[in-house]
């Protein structure tokens, strides 16, 4: 009994000690499978089932022998046979379940079974009971041992008759160990298995072991053995206390601690000398010890302190929008799911083709492969031996002359596989859909922070990608080769898996007319600079200011990553929903940006290194602080796409364009000139190049989503970006007619402190760098501090908050 109060007490302790964190909240579904009606109806189900079975188990324990010989019928007379009657209350679905899981199964144990179903069904309507894929492995263990168990040791000599406790499993595998280990090896694996379970279930059962197992007594304790009725150690040759040299001990039985009191000293005649009378000289007869009363005082347990409040759950950045929903699949359009239609006649006239132009050359094959694609068809050749591969690879035009086809792309060798690729076009493409590609497996299961799918590869297979790792992509094309529907294929996947807490975009726009159905959205998804009407970007100076905010922003988070001590952003927001960063020290949950820009030709040749400079800033520092960048062009040469730009950008995404030397510029390699347009694109990831059939989502269907986000509930205003004023506005800082708002608070400021520095200003004000050096400049004009001296702090021409009232006052 005591050792079961014990593991109990402990359980609770334990139990108290716990942290309860905050459930995640799960997103609904959109399916019927992932409804709460479906959910209630199968919980019901397993209840359901769980009653018949125990009333089927308990009604075979009084019916079992009776019905066993009825259960000997063929299954459609037992089924279909109304003269067939069984004792069984479950009837004789019941009797004959009964006898496979008990008879002929495990025994009598089989009854956990009922016990599983029952808190199977619980859970699954929403009453955790226990801990279910525990008890799962402890109740297949238990059913395991205990019909071994009970088979080795009520054995019977009629194996014909099939009534066992430990049911015919157990029989036969207690045959089986009984064979091989004898019956004592059989039941010494029996306590060990038992014992090793209980030690990996109960993790108070090691230490109650150690305290039972642990010799009670030591080296130092071992004069003990003549201890009296009252704890003291008594002497048999002349009746006196014998006192050990070292300290007092205490000895702790159970419950009850005994303090054994330890004189300093004996005298020659047997005379005890306590402490508390040393300094008297008062000495005890030996005599009228055994007249002295010994009083044991049980010593009060040690409380456990009580925490002052329970632990913080997790921060949640989802809080705030709560109830948001991400789109439902079924607004994207079925356009066609079905695999290309390629038929055998299009595929053995190609492979005749492909053989027959080769032999004009005298070139052999020894095998030749095809993998149907969505829009292209690749046919894999193995040469004979002594065959060139540079002699294959320039029969490129006479393979699309003989094919009469458009776009022959050959691969030579492919990477891997050691055979050369001819990549063929169907002559009746599939329209990959949006929604194909989102309902897949890979996209619905993905772990990745920023999963972008965009498509199908040649082997049909869903491609996909995380933009964290990329980290920045270029997309490039001709015009009207599926440029911009690219774009939004990359941007509605993200809206797709990302809550609005943790992504922001930053649409930049120089057509006007491309991005601008994303604005509706503007409070949930969008980042801009503030005081700004519109959340789409297209004037080419706003362009500039949103940039280098870009770069401040950037800034501003890795002097939070500095402070947090993490490398990057996913570091820093564990720590900060972990709650192991203070917020009033200026950390922040940071969402991750994501930068788009249409038609960077045009930004370009408008504003030059004014807009290069700071995009090749961000691509090559705002990876680990989580701003990513996707830019586009229709224009892919030189002058555009700089080698700054490429050096930046490794991930590229070339459509088809007109010649090699524009597909040489954005993948350092031919092959976007062959391609046959329509979403047909080649991605390249540093030193691998894949062909994909880009996804098409239909404006009217982008359009869908974006309405069902903007409907939702979403923040007060946009993710607003750090301030920054360009150069063009300089000209009216020291305007003191037109003052900053914080202009006196500011002035106080730097009276009181006697500081005249614009990074003070921005710290205790909480405003950014730019405005604080306007308000620096509003107090120069007014005589509050003096002209700037560098990287020293101005000189404060104000000694006295009384003055400085003054001033103000004639000033406004």
């Amino acid at each position: 009994m005591h050792i079961v109060l014990h593991m109990l007490m402990a359980t609770k302790k334990r139990r108290a000690g716990k942290i309860h964190t905050k459930k995640k909240v799960k997103k609904p579904g959109t399916s019927f499978l992932k409804g709460d009606k479906f959910r209630y109806g199968f919980g019901a189900l397993f209840l359901a089932v769980a009653v018949f079975f125990l009333v089927a188990f308990i009604s075979f324990l009084f019916y079992g022998a009776a019905d066993q010989s009825k259960l000997d019928l063929s299954w459609s007379d037992l089924v279909f046979n109304s003269d067939v009657k069984v004792g069984n209350k479950a009837g004789k679905t019941g009797a004959y379940l009964s006898e496979v899981i008990i008879n002929r199964g495990f025994g009598i144990i089989s009854f956990v079974f009922v016990y599983l179903l029952i808190i199977s069904g619980l859970q699954i309507l929403g009453k955790k009971l226990v801990n279910l894929k525990k008890n799962l492995w402890y109740s297949i263990f238990i059913i395991i041992w205990v019909s071994i168990a009970l088979g080795a040791l009520f054995v019977k000599d009629d194996v014909s008759i099939y009534t066992y406790l430990g049911g015919r499993y157990g029989f036969i595998c207690s045959l089986w160990l009984e064979s091989v280990i004898g019956k004592t090896g059989t039941l010494l694996l029996l306590v060990f298995s038992a014992f090793v379970f209980l030690i990996a279930s109960f993790e108070n059962l090691i230490p109650w072991l150690k305290r039972i197992f642990a010799s009670k007594t030591t080296d130092a304790d071992s004069e003990l053995e003549n201890i009296g009725p009252d704890g003291i150690d008594i002497d048999d040759d002349n009746g006196a206390l014998l006192v050990d040299d070292s300290i007092s001990k205490v000895i702790e039985d159970d419950d009850i601690v005994k303090a054994v009191f330890d004189p300093d000293e004996i005298d020659d005649n047997g005379l005890e000398i306590s402490p508390s009378l040393e300094n008297n000289e008062t000495e005890v007869p030996k005599d009228e010890l055994d007249d002295l009363e010994l009083t044991v005082e049980k010593l009060p347990e040690e409380e456990e302190p009580e925490l002052s409040k329970e632990p913080l759950a997790d921060y949640d950045p989802t809080l705030d929008l709560s109830n948001y929903k991400v789109p439902p699949a079924d607004m994207l359009i079925e356009h066609q799911s079905r695999n290309a239609e390629v038929s055998n006649e299009e595929l053995i006239s190609n492979k005749n083709k492909i053989v027959e132009t080769l032999r004009h050359y005298k070139i052999e094959i020894t095998k030749i492969r095809a993998t149907i694609g969505p829009t292209i068809t690749l046919y894999e050749i193995v040469p004979a031996p002594g065959i060139r591969i540079a002699k294959i690879k320039n029969l490129e035009d006479d393979i699309a002359l003989s094919l009469a086809a458009l776009g022959i792309r050959i691969i030579a060798p492919i990477p891997g596989r050691g055979t050369i690729g001819i990549e063929v076009p169907n002559q009746h493409p599939e329209i990959v859909s949006m929604r194909s590609i989102i309902i897949s497996k890979k996209f619905q299961e993905t772990s990745a922070e920023l999963p972008v799918v965009i498509g199908k590869t040649i082997s049909n297979e869903t491609f996909m990608f995380d933009l964290v790792k990329m980290p920045h992509i270029l997309v490039a094309g001709a015009t009207g080769q599926g440029k911009s529907v690219g774009l939004n294929v990359l941007i509605t996947s993200l809206l797709f898996k990302k809550h609005p807490s943790q992504l922001k975009f930053i649409f930049i726009d120089p057509k006007k007319v491309e991005l601008s159905i994303y604005s509706v959205i503007e409070k949930h998804f969008l980042a801009k600079l503030p005081g700004e009407e519109d959340s789409i970007i297209t004037d080419v100076q706003k362009v500039k200011n949103t940039l280098n905010s870009v770069n401040i922003e950037m800034d501003s988070r890795y002097d939070l990553l500095k402070k947090a001590h993490v490398r990057n952003i996913k570091e820093y927001n564990v720590k900060f929903i972990g709650r192991r960063l203070n917020p009033e020290k200026g950390h922040r949950f940071m969402p991750y940006i994501v930068v788009v820009i249409d038609e960077f030709a045009d930004l370009i040749m408008t504003a030059g290194k004014e807009v290069e400079m700071p995009i090749a800033r961000i691509a090559q520092l705002a990876r680990a602080v989580g701003i990513h960048m996707i830019i586009a062009t229709q224009r892919p040469s030189v002058t555009i796409i700089t080698g700054v730009i490429k050096a930046n950008f490794p991930t590229r995404i070339a459509f088809k364009v007109a010649s090699m030397i524009d597909s040489r510029t954005i993948l350092d390699m031919p092959g976007a000139n062959q391609l046959i347009g329509k979403g047909d694109m080649l991605i390249s990831t540093g030193s691998s190049l894949t062909r994909v059939q880009c996804a098409f989502v239909d404006t009217p269907e982008v359009e869908e989503i974006c309405k069902y986000i903007s409907d939702q509930q979403g923040y007060p205003e946009p993710y607003l970006l750090p301030e920054y004023v360009g150069d063009d506005d300089n000209g009216s800082v020291a305007d003191l007619e037109n003052t900053d708002e914080l202009f006196e608070e500011s002035a106080r400021l730097v009276v009181a402190n006697q500081v005249g520095s614009t990074s003070m200003i921005q710290r205790k004000l909480a405003i950014g760098y730019n405005r604080a050096g306007r308000i620096m400049d509003q107090l120069e004009a007014a005589n509050i501090v003096g002209p700037s001296e560098g990287s020293k702090a101005r000189q404060v021409l104000i000694q006295d908050e009384y003055s400085l009232e003054q001033l103000l006052n004639s000033l406004n």
